[in-house]
């Protein structure tokens, strides 16, 4: 079955991405790996930073799926360390769109607050959601659901970045538990 070659282009440029990082992802050598001009390219795609975009789109998609077939059930605390896993287990899986998709500066990416207030982060909602409920029944302390997602996002992003970077000297699994320790104490600065 032949692939469209927009598909054609988003696997090229995946590739690129991956083992190159974003900025091994240019216009030319997407164009050579699909085998078309790069003035072809354009009319899929009207520029670098559209491809990259479109990369950080499709991971948002993949990672929500993810997230959404979660099966949520136990202490609240627990369901967030299962939430922290599939984000842990996505950034070991997809280092460098894990990088784009979070850190690098792009248009239209999601804005604290607005778009994470108006639920337009499709990987963020699981997070609040959980928070609300720990809320909601007094298991947490009634504070805004939104900064601590965005609060712990951060943490996140930035231990994984830390540890992709070679910042931190431990395997996966130490590094794991390091994460786990760490948002088990924020956990239990907010919990009743």
């Amino acid at each position: 079955m032949m692939l469209p070659t927009t598909q054609k282009i988003a696997n090229a440029a995946r590739e690129l991405l991956d083992k190159e990082g974003a900025e091994g992802v240019t216009m030319r050598r997407v164009a050579t790996a699909v085998g078309i001009t790069p003035m072809a390219l354009y009319r899929h795609y009207s520029n670098r930073d559209g491809l990259l975009n479109a990369l950080a789109d499709a991971g948002f998609i993949e990672l929500a799926e993810r997230l959404d077939r979660l099966r949520l059930i136990g202490e609240l605390d627990r369901q967030m360390m299962k939430i922290l896993d599939v984000f842990l287990d996505y950034a070991f899986e997809n280092p460098r769109l894990f990088e784009l998709m979070f850190l690098a500066k792009r248009e239209g990416a999601r804005q604290y607050p607005n778009d994470f207030r108006e639920r337009r982060s499709p990987t963020a909602n699981l997070s609040a959601d959980v928070l609300e409920r720990g809320m909601e029944t007094g298991y947490f302390t009634k504070d805004d659901v939104w900064e601590i997602v965005f609060e712990t996002g951060a943490l996140l992003q930035g231990l994984v970045m830390l540890y992709l970077d070679g910042r931190m000297a431990m395997t996966p699994a130490q590094f794991r538990a390091f994460c786990h320790r760490s948002f088990g104490r924020y956990m239990n600065g907010i919990r009743n």
